[in-house]
């Protein structure tokens, strides 16, 4: 599933604020304003937390003037994006672009800058964590863009209800629970035993962090479709067992039924990235305050779902000044503003060791400290999956309704059937 950007400062400061409307997307100017400043055109989707920074900026750059194309989502953000590639003209000084639209961008790399080359001299690899830099990193090593924001993961789940099946229900006592998939679909078992309720919101949500743990994607590295041979058949086996075994709600993620389904108690776990914590405050309202928890822990290890990175494509009219400018809001000091501001939470090295960061805390989810919570499970992703030119259509559009109709009656073979068949066509 697209990742939805949501900040956590909506849990911190204990807001639900929806989504802003969708804007147009412009095309370029002449990269020169009328009083002769030069223009920068920035082009980014939901919130990024930057609308301060770049009165920042221009104060202290006095012949920049920063026109930022703001759009309500990532969708129609995206489509302009890869419109206007193929036009070859059109596009921002800076375009942001998110890791689930990423497969697509690295197949189109050169018509992006290297920031290794282009880049501030000051600016290494070491600024952000490692498999951040890796994944936007070419296969002859060129660094098409600056890591933004992520999306560690970690499991949130309902204290009340893991008691009402006699399971632990304490941020430690859980950690067993959630130390393994094996270990995760086990204590499933007991809860819906217990309680005969669903123990997690859908299969697509908990397919994608297992998938995206592996070491090879839906391709290898020579783009290759490896879904045949890679663990996805083992995977599917475990989740769709668990479906069969009464653990999914099967709501569709993001529809209205699963946005209910956080306020009537529909579930008792849900796969957690740090942006989820404000989506499951804004969906389960106040009168769930206290009893959903967040823990320090996530089947297999850690992963990641979510974040964004800034590009400078090669058709842009300033490319010498937007590559200051990206560096500078890439930097560990400008993220931890953008961290406070709208709660993306930062992919710098330096950033994940601030004490602003460390020391914040959630009174929704009892007061924990999420901000070290999550810097925790950040630094536990142990590297960057590989990604096709075609992931992200297989994901969302193949995997995924698979995995709904098996929900919805069909057999696990005939659904594993189908999910091979739709991959082979996305692949062509």
């Amino acid at each position: 599933m697209r990742y939805r950007r949501a900040g956590l400062v909506k849990v911190l400061a204990c807001t639900a604020v929806l989504a802003a409307a969708a804007t147009a997307c412009g095309s370029g100017g002449s990269g020169t304003t009328a009083d002769g400043k030069t223009e920068l055109t920035v082009a980014t989707f939901n919130e990024f937390g930057y609308e301060d920074l770049f009165k920042e900026y221009e104060a202290a750059n006095p012949n920049v003037k920063i026109t930022h194309r703001k759009t309500g989502q990532g969708a129609p953000h995206h489509q302009n994006l890869f419109t206007k590639l193929g036009a070859g003209s059109g596009l921002a000084d800076i375009e942001a672009v998110e890791e689930g639209y990423l497969s697509q961008v690295m197949a189109k790399s050169g018509q992006f800058e290297n920031l290794k080359e282009i880049g501030p001299a000051e600016v290494r690899d070491d600024r952000w964590l490692q498999w951040k830099v890796d994944a936007v990193t070419t296969k002859d090593g060129k660094l098409i863009g600056y890591g933004t924001d992520i999306g560690p993961l970690a499991m949130c789940y309902r204290k009340d209800m893991l008691d009402a099946a006699g399971l632990p229900s304490d941020p430690e006592g859980v950690k067993a629970l959630f130390a393994t998939w094996d270990s995760y679909f086990q204590a499933g078992d007991t809860y819906v035993q217990k309680t005969g309720k669903p123990w997690f919101d859908s299969a697509a949500q908990i397919f994608n962090p297992m998938h995206n743990q592996a070491k090879v994607g839906y391709f290898d590295r020579d783009d290759k479709l490896s879904i045949e041979t890679n663990d996805d058949k083992k995977i599917w086996d475990q989740v769709t067992g668990a479906v069969s075994r009464g653990q999914s709600a099967k709501l569709v993620a993001w529809s209205k039924e699963w946005q209910t389904g956080f306020k009537e108690s529909a579930f008792a776990t849900k796969t957690c990235p740090s942006w989820m914590l404000g989506v499951i405050e804004g969906n389960a309202g106040p009168d769930h305050k206290g009893k959903w928890a967040v823990t320090a822990a996530f089947p297999g290890g850690g992963g990641n779902w979510g974040g964004s990175y800034l590009t400078i494509p090669k058709q842009g009219k300033n490319k010498a000044e937007a590559v200051k400018l990206a560096a500078w809001l890439t930097a560990p000091e400008q993220q931890i503003k953008a961290f406070v501001a709208k709660g993306t939470f930062p992919s710098q090295t330096q950033a994940l060791i601030s004490p602003e960061l460390l020391n914040k805390t959630s009174d929704y989810f009892g007061g924990e400290k999420v901000g070290l919570l999550f810097s925790e499970q950040a630094n536990k992703v142990a590297g960057a999956q590989y990604k096709g030119p075609q992931d992200g259509e297989i994901q969302d559009n193949v995997i995924a309704p698979a995995l709904q109709a098996v929900e919805q009656g069909t057999s696990a073979e005939d659904g594993w059937k189908q999910a091979v068949e739709g991959a082979k066509k996305a692949a062509k």
